[in-house]
């Protein structure tokens, strides 16, 4: 008879232990926990916290007493292991109720998760200065939120755990502010992206303090103040620290198990790591990214309940593989959804693997039926077509469009095969060419040469002596907004106007959402001009230009308005 100890419940070592005893029923399934719940929903904290979720039952997916009763698992709750013997096969339990002892295993899956980061800042251990990881940090956060006297709220990270507070803390009515060291929130998604998350924050009256980190922190009587980096000072009753997440890895020390550079667990395909018999899952082990094929740590609860299963598979004699993460995230923000698979353009450049863009601004289902609302979708991909990755953001309908696009890329689909998807289709639900098919379609037109394209952000490194910025948006559109520089012809006007522009000049085309440009570029290009369409458009460009009013292709802006003309 097996028996197979695992250090650490909630995803990754509650599915290991469920799935074990489902393939063998004579196994000794022994369940070590450090605190009070095995298997609890960490990715609802917040919502408890501003009390959408009003249950606080309904976050424990499974207690001990369920675990024991239908698994027959030996569940024992603070359980902290402290070493592992790996020639022995023993590890060090410090319990509650039993004191130190040593367990024995034939098997160990470890699944000790990750802590909160906490930077040695000045004054960063503060009774006032939280973190969320689990219940009893989620009890502790929302005892002080339910006070009176809890009405300022600054939040120490703009990731996902930070923003999902930030929403939270605001529904309950208190003040809120984010500070982010990096330029933008939500680093999965690449800046022209994040700025519309950024607007709906503010929208929604929180207040972003962006590329600008903390300096220090200082308690008072009955409230903390936040020094910036900057030298601004938040006045506040409380602070959430969410900047990231270290793997808890700290008691394998002396163990000979291999880990990565910034404290991982190495494991292979299989789960298993450097020490027989000894596999681990979830969060504080590294992984391989599925598009580049390097290592990567992903802590998200959909990969760590896979690779519960996978090692447990493994251990009971099936042979079973994990074939590396994507990433595939998303987040509510107010309003909004905001979603991303796969690599984004900082990650892509920094690999040095060459790309392309396109971006689309469809609705999220039929213009013609009630309650449509725009999204957007932006697609990278390599000269074969192979998809990279993918972001959307949006009001409606950014879920399904990122998960289809997640599976053709687990299924190492192309953007050929995005066009080609039959999709469902009724006007209430998505329209005749999904939003995927048609990000598929100006994907394809961009590998087949139909269409040369340039981002907004690119738009500066042209010569502004040698180019031509042409709006092909009607004259009204025109006039509500620009580019710095920009030449309006409407497309409609152009086969009749073309003498207006000078062939010796490379033509930048640009248009509300990126179709009329495409259009404009096709008939330009089969007139003898060299044309570029600009992808996603003056809707793509305008909330990176308002983050950042920097003229493109060297035009000046008016000193005084700052607006794009």
């Amino acid at each position: 008879m097996k028996k197979i100890v695992i250090v650490g419940g909630v995803a990754g070592g509650a599915s290991a232990a469920a799935r074990l005893r489902r393939l063998d029923e004579r196994a000794e399934i022994v369940l070590l926990e450090r605190d009070e719940h095995i298997s609890f929903a960490n990715c609802g904290l917040p919502y408890y916290i501003g009390e959408t979720i009003l249950n606080r039952n309904k976050l424990l997916v499974q207690t001990p007493e369920a675990m024991r009763t239908r698994f027959a698992i030996d569940v024992r709750v603070y359980s902290e292991v402290t070493a592992v013997h790996p020639d022995k096969k023993t590890i060090t339990v410090n319990s509650k109720d039993r004191g130190q002892y040593e367990e024995s295993y034939d098997y160990l899956i470890l699944s000790p998760g990750a802590k909160p980061i906490r930077p040695n800042i000045p004054g960063i251990y503060s009774n006032r200065i939280l973190t969320l990881r689990n219940i009893p940090d989620t009890d502790r956060i929302k005892a002080l939120v339910d006070q009176d006297a809890t009405r300022r709220a600054v939040v120490i990270g703009g990731g996902f755990i930070g923003l999902e507070m930030a929403e939270n803390l605001k529904e309950r009515g208190l003040e809120v502010s984010v500070v982010e060291a990096a330029p933008h929130v939500l680093a999965p998604f690449d800046s022209d992206m994040s700025v519309l998350v950024e607007r709906e924050l503010k929208e929604n009256g929180i207040d972003l303090f962006l590329s600008d980190g903390v300096a220090s922190f200082q308690e008072q009587p009955d409230t903390i103040t936040v020094t910036l980096q900057s030298g601004k000072i938040l006045a506040t009753d409380i602070v959430i620290l969410a900047i990231g997440v270290a793997p808890e890895t700290a008691f394998l020390a002396g163990s000979g198990i291999t880990l990565g550079r910034r404290g991982h667990i190495i494991v292979n395909d299989q789960m298993k790591t450097s020490q027989p018999d000894i596999y681990a899952v979830g969060d504080a082990i590294e992984v391989v990214d599925f598009i580049s094929g390097q290592p990567t740590a992903i802590p998200l609860a959909g990969p760590a309940n896979k690779q519960g299963r996978i090692a447990a598979d493994n251990i009971a004699g099936i042979s079973s593989r994990f074939q590396g993460s994507q990433g595939t995230s998303i987040l509510k923000v107010f309003s909004l959804t905001a979603a991303s698979t796969g690599n984004n353009e900082r990650t892509l450049k920094q690999l040095g693997i060459n790309y392309h863009v396109a971006i689309v601004h469809p609705n999220s289902h039929a213009t013609y039926y009630p309650g449509s609302q725009p999204l957007t979708i932006k697609l990278l991909f390599d000269d074969s077509g192979r998809i990279l990755g993918a972001q959307s953001i949006g009001l409606e309908g950014v879920d399904k469009r990122i998960d289809v696009i997640a599976t053709v890329i687990r299924l190492k689909g192309t953007v050929s095969d995005l066009t080609e998807l039959e999709l469902a289709y009724a006007p209430p639900y998505s329209s005749a060419k999904d939003p995927v098919n048609m990000v598929g379609f100006v994907a394809e037109n961009i590998l087949s040469g139909l269409c040369d394209a340039f981002t907004y952000e690119q738009l500066a490194s042209f010569s502004p002596e040698e180019t031509i910025l042409l709006d092909v948006r009607t004259a009204t559109e025109f006039a509500n907004g620009y580019l710095p520089g920009a030449l309006n012809i409407p497309v409609d006007e152009l086969r009749q106007r073309m003498s207006e522009l000078d062939k010796e000049k490379l033509i930048l085309v640009y248009c509300q959402v990126g179709l009329r440009g495409y259009i404009a570029s096709r008939i330009l290009s089969q007139n003898g001009f060299r044309v570029k369409n600009m992808t996603g458009g003056y809707k793509s460009a305008a909330p990176v230009f308002a983050k950042s009013p920097v003229a493109p292709c060297g035009m000046a802006l008016d000193p005084e308005t700052q607006v794009m003309r």
